[in-house]
């Protein structure tokens, strides 16, 4: 997807400022990377509080929901061209209770009326992906100062209901974590049997038997087996594999199912 000229890059006065955004309306990115069998999940720190967030923001008119995750996405973490998954809508009533942005406001001596579209309760579309955690990197903007990794059993104090997001994608995750793993780029093109055994013991959390896990995964057909890879050791050489075409990143949709807009 391609993605429009960015919008949020104006100061916060100006942001807050602006006419043309859904009403109550947010979109949430849970970007989990994998590095060093560790599952990590890519953070926010905003400007000027110890408070941690996921990138996010709000949705504008003439945008559908999915344009508006992965343009938040970008600005605020300059990532593009990522496979998104809508997961999950969260609108418990007292998600946004911890007043996140009137402190914001108040450190930087900005006063709007109580009433301001920006305190009003918001419903927020999560949207999740798995990326090669190494390729993340951000820039300040109106609302975060910085962009870190954290392991997801150790997160940091997070903003609004964030951390329940992250949760709830890590369930959706696991869930889903055939189709998931195939549509990202957490393995190089070619890896071993091992490697992806590792990946999903990470990710669920638990240990398999490299037999069964092979004889599961192998009757799932989402991978293609290719050469030897041989390293000159003693041992008996792995096979490398691949995954199948139809579950690359450039599918419009791997995963089954239709999205909303």
């Amino acid at each position: 997807m391609k993605i429009k000229d960015t919008k949020n890059k104006q100061t916060l006065r100006e942001l807050i400022d602006t006419k043309d955004f859904v009403a109550h309306v947010s979109v949430d990115c849970t970007i989990f990377g994998f590095h060093n069998n560790i599952l990590k999940v890519l953070l926010l720190k905003y400007h000027d509080l110890d408070l941690w967030s996921l990138p996010g923001g709000f949705v504008f008119t003439d945008e559908d929901l999915r344009e508006a995750a992965a343009r938040v996405l970008y600005e605020r973490t300059h990532l593009k061209d990522l496979f998104l998954k809508q997961f999950h809508t969260f609108g418990r009533i007292d998600r946004t209770e911890n007043n996140v942005h009137q402190i914001l406001l108040e450190n930087k001596g900005i006063t709007v009326p109580k009433d301001h579209w920006i305190f009003q309760r918001f419903i927020t579309v999560g949207y999740c992906s798995l990326i090669d955690f190494s390729i993340a990197n951000t820039f300040p903007d109106a609302f975060n100062e910085s962009c870190e990794w954290f392991e997801v059993n150790n997160l940091p104090k997070m903003a609004f209901d964030h951390d329940r997001i992250i949760e709830t994608g890590l369930e959706y995750l696991r869930m889903n974590i055939n189709t998931e793993v195939a549509a990202s780029n957490l393995l190089p093109e070619k890896f071993t049997m091992k490697d992806l055994q590792c990946l999903y013991e990470t990710i669920l959390g638990e240990k398999f038997r490299r037999n069964n896990f092979q004889r599961k995964i192998l009757s799932l057909n989402i991978l293609d087996r290719l050469e030897k890879l041989y390293d000159g050791s003693a041992n008996k050489a792995p096979y490398l594999y691949t995954f199948k075409k139809r579950f690359s990143t450039d599918s419009p949709n791997p995963i089954s199912g239709k999205e909303n807009k």
